[in-house]
């Protein structure tokens, strides 16, 4: 569904503007559906050079309607349908600077028949909307009026449509400014991502990463991110490409993989809090430390040697958990042990996990 309007101001500065006549035609592709036509106090002078062009002056405006008077109407014929004019960056920055004096965010998507003429008809010599319709036999009265602008702006964005025989053209042409396109990509990404306890990585568009997530619910979790307004959520939303996930199993792996990685791939948009040296030692020497694995046969291990956090990893296989030096080979190897023996002796003070080995 299209609304196609024209609307006609007082002119004076940028954003200063006021509206003294509105035309809207609903049309659903083919006939038009509904309309509303109206004058508009605009509650200002009017430019002399405006009342010359459209033959509107301020005595005629003196009983029309004020603008928050046909607020809701305008609403009503424009709900859920795709704003359509000749130069629409204009008609649709008038309505919406209307709009925010009232308080209300008036958003819509909207097409432009200056552009799609150009990508339609071609070699014209001028794309204004009087020379561009006498080029095309187009008839029209009360130029420069809402109305007679908004239905000569109907009849050729119909020719615009049977133009466009692949049915791409105009569809590529809608500009969102509800974010459609930019929601249904995020979507997809979302959509890759399991509901599973564990990290998620957001890559930048150099394959980076450039924010590292964790969560119960990871899917929940991203979603939350893209849902959020803040300027750093925002920045990660526009620069999101892709979404890698790892599947951790356990609380203390998802902690314990959150910072380490958090300090080696240091993603431009993670808040990097500086953790102070843990100086509290493990009660034991040596033990391994046993927790749930990713799948039923498989279990997570830390690896404890002379009071140092060794290494980390998944085993699902008796002999690796009994022999050390295999179990060496298998674990990822830790080089900041002071982070990670914090975050396993925080843990461990709060938390349960299957089982202690000591060695």
């Amino acid at each position: 569904m299209y609304t196609i309007l024209d609307i006609e101001t007082t002119g004076g500065k940028f954003n200063e503007e006021g509206i003294t006549e509105i035309a809207i035609y609903k049309f659903d592709g083919h006939v038009v559906v509904d309309q509303f036509i109206s004058l508009v106090n605009p509650e200002k002078e009017i430019q002399p050079f405006v009342v010359k062009l459209t033959g509107i002056n301020n005595k005629m405006l003196q009983n029309a309607p004020k603008f928050y008077e046909i607020a809701k109407r305008i609403l009503e014929i424009t709900k859920d349908a795709t704003l359509v004019a000749h130069n629409t960056s204009f008609d649709y920055r008038i309505l919406k600077t209307e709009f925010d004096r009232l308080g209300y965010d008036f958003t819509k998507n909207t097409l432009c028949t200056v552009e799609l003429s150009q990508k339609l008809i071609l070699d014209q010599p001028s794309y204004s909307l009087g020379k561009l319709i006498k080029a095309l036999g187009i008839p029209m009265t009360d130029r420069h009026r809402a109305s007679g602008d908004a239905l000569a702006t109907v009849q050729l964005f119909k020719l615009l449509l049977e133009k466009d025989v692949t049915k791409t053209i105009v569809q590529d042409s809608i500009k969102y400014h509800d974010k459609r396109v930019e929601k249904e990509r995020l979507q997809k990404l979302i959509a890759a991502v399991p509901k599973e306890l564990g990290l998620f990585y957001i890559h930048g568009a150099d394959g980076k990463v450039i924010y590292l997530g964790r969560g119960k619910d990871i899917k929940s979790e991203v979603n939350k991110l893209f849902l959020k307004e803040t300027k750093r959520a925002v920045k990660v939303q526009d620069r999101a490409i892709s979404i890698s996930f790892e599947k951790t199993g356990n609380d203390l792996f998802t902690r314990l993989k959150y910072y380490i990685e958090l300090e080696t791939l240091a993603p431009k948009y993670n808040f990097q809090k500086e953790k102070k040296p843990f100086l509290q030692d493990f009660n034991n020497e040596d033990f391994i430390i046993f927790d749930k694995g990713r799948a039923l046969e498989e279990r997570a291990v830390i690896l404890i040697e002379n009071k140092e956090v060794y290494g980390y990893g998944y085993t699902n296989l008796a002999f690796q958990e009994n022999n050390i030096e295999i179990l060496k080979s298998i674990v990822t190897p830790i080089e900041n042990k002071e982070l990670a023996k914090a975050i396993i002796k925080n843990y461990l003070n709060k938390n349960n996990v299957q089982k202690i080995v000591r060695l």
